[in-house]
């Protein structure tokens, strides 16, 4: 698979800088609509009406744009800052979400959810759902964090470590069959070479980052930046010594932490212990 590029381009508005990145690759391999299209599917005319502005697609014309162009999912993370309000769409996580595609290293600590990059589509569309998406909104907002998870199973996908508050594995899906999903499916990401998942036991008491969901994101230089979210807000922090402090309060939280392999016993205790679907 092709190295993941990071977010080119000059223009800083979300759905300007989509529409720009669309234009370039098409010229940049020297293609018509009709020659796109004969490639990728779907009408010429959405292609046309995509690179003026008209209409932002679908996610899965997105992703078929991304494998045809082999650039990993960057599109499609553009397709969805655009798809947000930009009243609404803070700058601060516009930066965090390109900070994202271009991260070699990932570590995050998730007190309240699972972690984006580790949900099933049936975990996101109920907290979505919470959140008040419906409708083919819904759908496209499903779609789309589904495919921000291609970046943990890239050839080159970064390394990801997340540590979950226990009290996130005591809050399951409505359906016992859907988190019984979700639970197996941290237990196979868990054994991907470049990712590691940790439990935070409920022993552990208050802590460093008690109530506050930080992602730390290292790039290819050796920069490494927090986004840290404390209930509805969130701030991108990348002053080196505030970063630091983040970092060493991040560190002793996983000194409390089960081990990779003790989370994963205590996370097949869990899905022993899991309630099925009554049978009809």
């Amino acid at each position: 698979m092709p190295q993941r590029q990071a977010i080119t381009g000059r223009s800083q508005e979300p759905r300007a800088r989509f529409i720009e990145e669309l234009r370039l690759l098409r010229d940049e391999r020297q293609l018509t609509f009709r020659a796109l299209a004969a490639q990728v599917g779907w009408d010429p005319t959405l292609f046309s009406k995509m690179e003026k502005g008209q209409s932002l697609g679908g996610p899965e014309t997105v992703m078929a744009l991304d494998t045809f162009y082999g650039t990993g999912d960057k599109l499609l993370t553009l397709w969805e800052l655009a798809k947000a309000d930009p009243k609404q769409f803070k700058e601060r996580y516009w930066q965090y979400m390109t900070l994202e595609t271009r991260a070699v290293s990932m570590w995050q600590f998730a007190p309240c959810l699972i972690p984006g990059l580790l949900q099933t589509p049936e975990y996101a569309t109920e907290l979505l759902k919470q959140g008040g998406q419906s409708g083919t909104d819904l759908e496209a907002q499903v779609t789309a964090r589904m495919g921000r998870r291609e970046l943990l199973l890239a050839d080159d996908g970064p390394q990801f470590r997340a540590i979950i508050a226990e009290t996130v594995l005591h809050s399951p899906l409505r359906d016992p069959d859907a988190w019984r999903a979700q639970l197996s499916h941290l237990l196979a990401m868990g054994e991907r070479s470049n990712v590691i998942v940790q439990v935070l036991p409920l022993s552990a008491g208050l802590h460093a980052l008690t109530n506050t969901d930080a992602m730390f994101l290292r790039d290819a230089e050796g920069r490494t930046f927090a986004w840290v979210e404390t209930g509805y807000s969130g701030e991108l922090v990348q002053e080196p010594t505030a970063v630091e402090v983040l970092q060493f309060r991040y560190d002793r939280v996983r000194d409390l932490a089960l081990s990779p392999d003790e989370s994963r016993e205590f996370i097949k205790r869990m899905l022993e212990e899991a309630p099925c679907e009554p049978s009809i």
